[in-house]
């Protein structure tokens, strides 16, 4: 092939999504009226430019290819209606021109996974694809064409971008972009000539193996158009600046397309995209922090002094409506500083850091937070794109989108509260389908609490809130925040090889779980999200496999979990559809996994310190959960799990703690009554020998009602008289147990051990003196009453 020809063609070099590069295109192509557009995209979903230039198509839009042959994996082409690449197409079809994408194929940018490249290496040279299989907001899928050579910031190489910055006096690449390419008002030649003298200086920092094999695809691809009877002279050719330099210096090698990856199974389609997912992308190729702002230059025929206006007027109408004396003269004073600033800096309009700058001095009295809290966010934009009916949906999409509108669900591209109150079908099928959302893993509703407002942290759902589990049976009203974002259609894409419904996505995604469940607990959670999410076909496979892991399963918390997870579906099983296939199966396996939970507690409690501590999965978790049980569900054997506990309170051979905790526990139920605990704590706390078992016991009583303890007399003297006996080495080692223990001591519980302490030494017999003591809150006060007194208050200092 003869690459000299490649300089006969129309080249006409962008920055994706520039304002600037579109206008300068579109003159460019009404003067020289080209026969064909060749576009930078990838070849294989050239079918779908017809409906990405359709009338009802309305950017942000975004072709999406994924794999389908198994592994998850997706890449994104966005398109703004400033994206030079959807103004190149959109002119083409409109004027009868062949328009064609010429990059390598979504088959060859799924082929390999490799590590995303620095923003230079990701953006310079057009690559305005986001990929990755699970998250494609945060991993880009990099197609590897031999080694790579990636600039990190410690290697020593030129950063270009930040270079040209500093030496044009900029502060950052993003405004010398604007500055010397987006703002001025530049002819077609002009436009061209500087852009490929940029693309020229930074091909030669960066010689990507990757991007120049994809040089090669393209130049193929245009040099097999000549070969086929096109004209050079009726050919542009929109590519990203740095591809446009290598064809007009003939840099290209053609032998490297052979590293390109293997293609794999792919399919692409037209999805909706957002200004919000606009803006992340960064990077010289597709930088754009502004996607809104963008817009309405755009919108303005690139005229940026407009554009900057309706910002302002706009950041006014915000702080108006919250309450901040803002007004129409303070308006033209930000506007006039912002222009006083452009000529300072020798721009020739303004650009978002001018737009920054003159608000923050201005409109917000020079307080940047509100810039930063809800003004910035009208610069990015909230647009989200509509693709064409031509095309199409699969019918998971379809099932969403109708579900969605049918329900009033949120569907823009930020986050939006809701409740859901589940005493009336119609918000109980909304909760059903927003489960199977969760289940499938379509990201788009997050469960936050009970009700709005029950966030912890920086708007983080609080641990204890989960979407399934037991809660979701016993629940009257659900809070969510929904966001519909690209990754909720491209999850709904690559699930379909899962089943034409959500419900049949859901059972199959909870039927592979069940394949993979080792133990009962495991089974219990498909068996409660197959209930929450109504995938009736799974309910009695669960419940069959709960029944025969249950039957070898040693592990007591997990037989504990399963076990009151199956109590829920009995007591709430009318909340919730199921089939009628488990109904009545789960009392009689409920009673079961209870009873051989119960028979593992004493080998499960015969275990070191170690594996008694975790709190949320582990020995004193079952505990509680079979006393809960015991209590709250007729069914069980309540008299079978009480001798249990009993035995663990009386065993010398068991974790102390798990003793202590089942003699707390027997103790708050009246099982034992304050005699027996007396005297089982006494006999516990007689062993000063081994302070430490003693400590632990009494760290595990604590654990369940710390009050009544130290409301008892007798166990306070015991407990007074067994810290009395320790011996002074010994007394070491049981301290750590001992300040865990009385560590989580509220004021009402130190006060009764204080009375207690007071009442075991004798101490302020006439109660006059006593109710003095215990009113003071002077500590000198109470130790000046009496040396026996400040003695006390000392142990008690030692140990709190």
């Amino acid at each position: 092939m003869d690459l000299g020809l490649l300089g006969r063609v129309h080249l006409f070099p962008v920055r994706h999504h520039s304002p600037r590069s579109s206008a300068v295109l579109a003159a460019f192509l009404a003067q020289v009226r080209p026969s064909a557009v060749l576009i930078e995209g990838p070849d294989d979903a050239e079918r779908l430019i017809a409906p990405l230039v359709d009338a009802e198509t309305r950017p942000p839009v975004a072709i999406l290819g994924y794999r389908t042959d198994g592994p998850p994996a997706s890449s994104l082409w966005p398109f703004a209606a400033y994206s030079p690449e959807y103004v190149a197409a959109r002119w083409g079809v409109e004027h009868g021109a062949a328009v064609a994408f010429i990059d390598i194929p979504v088959s060859r940018c799924l082929g390999t996974h490799g590590d995303p490249g620095p923003a230079s290496e990701r953006g310079e040279h057009g690559e305005h694809g986001e990929h990755g299989g699970e998250d494609i907001e945060e991993e880009e899928l990099v197609a590897e064409a031999g080694p790579p050579e990636p600039a990190g910031p410690d290697d020593g190489r030129l950063d270009v971008h930040e270079a040209c910055a500093r030496a044009r006096g900029f502060r950052s690449f993003e405004e010398f972009w604007e500055a010397s390419f987006e703002a001025p008002a530049y002819d077609v030649a002009s436009f061209r000539a500087a852009l490929l003298a940029y693309a020229d200086l930074v091909r030669a920092a960066d010689r990507s193996p990757l991007h120049r094999a994809r040089d090669a695809y393209m130049a193929r691809a245009i040099l097999a158009r000549i070969a086929a009877g096109r004209a050079p002279e009726e050919i542009v050719v929109v590519v990203g600046a740095a591809h446009a330099a290598a064809f007009a210096s003939g840099d290209v090698d053609l032998d490297l397309i052979e590293r390109l990856p293997e293609p794999v199974q792919s399919e692409a389609t037209l999805i909706p995209f957002s200004f919000p997912r606009l803006a992340e992308q960064l990077g010289y190729g597709a930088g754009n922090r502004a996607p809104q702002f963008y817009q309405r230059a755009h919108d303005a025929g690139c005229d940026y002094k407009r554009a900057t206006l309706e910002v302002l007027v706009e950041f006014t109408e915000h702080l108006r409506l919250r309450g901040f004396m803002a007004s129409l003269a303070d308006t033209i004073e930000a506007y006039r500083l912002a222009m006083s600033l452009t000529a300072l800096r020798g721009k020739a309009e303004p650009g978002l850091d001018e737009v920054r700058e003159a608000t923050v001095a201005t409109l917000c009295r020079g307080d940047a937070t509100h810039v930063d809290g809800f003004l910035w966010p009208s610069v990015i934009g909230r647009n989200v794109g509509r693709v064409s009916a031509r095309i199409g949906k699969n019918s998971l999409q379809a099932e969403f989108w109708r579900e969605i509108e049918a329900r009033r669900l949120p569907r823009t591209d930020s986050l939006e509260p809701f409740s859901l109150k589940l005493n009336e079908p119609v918000q109980v099928a909304t909760s059903v389908f927003l489960h199977r959302l969760h289940v499938a893993g379509v990201p788009y509703a997050a469960f936050v609490g009970k009700q709005l407002g029950t966030r912890s942290g920086r708007g983080r759902a609080a641990p204890a809130e989960e979407a399934g589990g037991i809660d979701a049976l016993t629940r009257v009203t659900e809070a969510w925040e929904a966001q519909w974002t690209p990754s909720t259609d491209i999850a709904l894409i690559e699930r379909i090889v899962l089943g034409n419904t959500l419900e049949e996505v859901t059972a199959r995604v909870l039927a592979d779980r069940l394949e993979t469940a080792r133990t009962t607990e495991q089974a219990a959670d498909v068996l409660l999200d197959a209930v929450v999410t109504g995938a009736r076909e799974t309910v009695g496979p669960a419940l069959a496999a709960c029944d025969r892991l249950a039957a070898a399963d040693d592990d007591l918390p997990s037989l504990a979990h399963a076990a009151s997870l199956l109590s829920g579906l009995v007591s709430f099983r009318t909340s919730r559809a199921l089939s009628s296939l488990g109904d009545d199966a789960i009392p009689a396996l409920c009673q079961k996994t209870f009873d051989r939970a119960v028979l593992r507690v004493r080998d499960a409690c015969t275990c070191d310190d170690e594996a008694m501590a975790p709190v949320d999965r582990g020995p004193k978790r079952a505990l509680r959960r079979l006393h809960d049980l015991a209590l709250a569900q007729p069914l069980v054997d309540k008299g079978a799990w009480f001798a249990a506990a009993a035995a663990l309170a009386h065993s010398y051979v068991v974790n102390p703690t798990a003793s202590g905790l089942a003699a707390g526990l027997l103790y708050l139920a009246q099982i034992l009554s304050d005699d027996e605990i007396a005297l089982l704590v006494g006999q516990r706390l007689s062993d000063t020998l081994e302070p430490a078992r003693a400590a632990a016991f009494v760290a595990g009583f604590f654990e369940v009602n710390a009050l009544a303890l130290v409301k008892s007399r007798p166990v306070v003297a015991a407990l007074d008289a067994f810290l009395g006996g320790i011996d002074t080495a010994r007394f070491r080692d049981a301290l750590p147990v001992l300040r865990r223990a009385f560590g989580g001591l509220g004021p009402t519980e130190r006060r009764y051990l204080l009375e207690n302490v007071l009442g075991a030494r004798r101490i302020g017999a006439k109660a006059k003196a006593a109710q003095a003591v215990l009113r003071e809150k002077d500590k000198d006060a109470l130790k000046a009453m009496s040396a026996d007194l400040s003695k006390a208050m000392d142990d008690l200092d030692d140990l709190l």
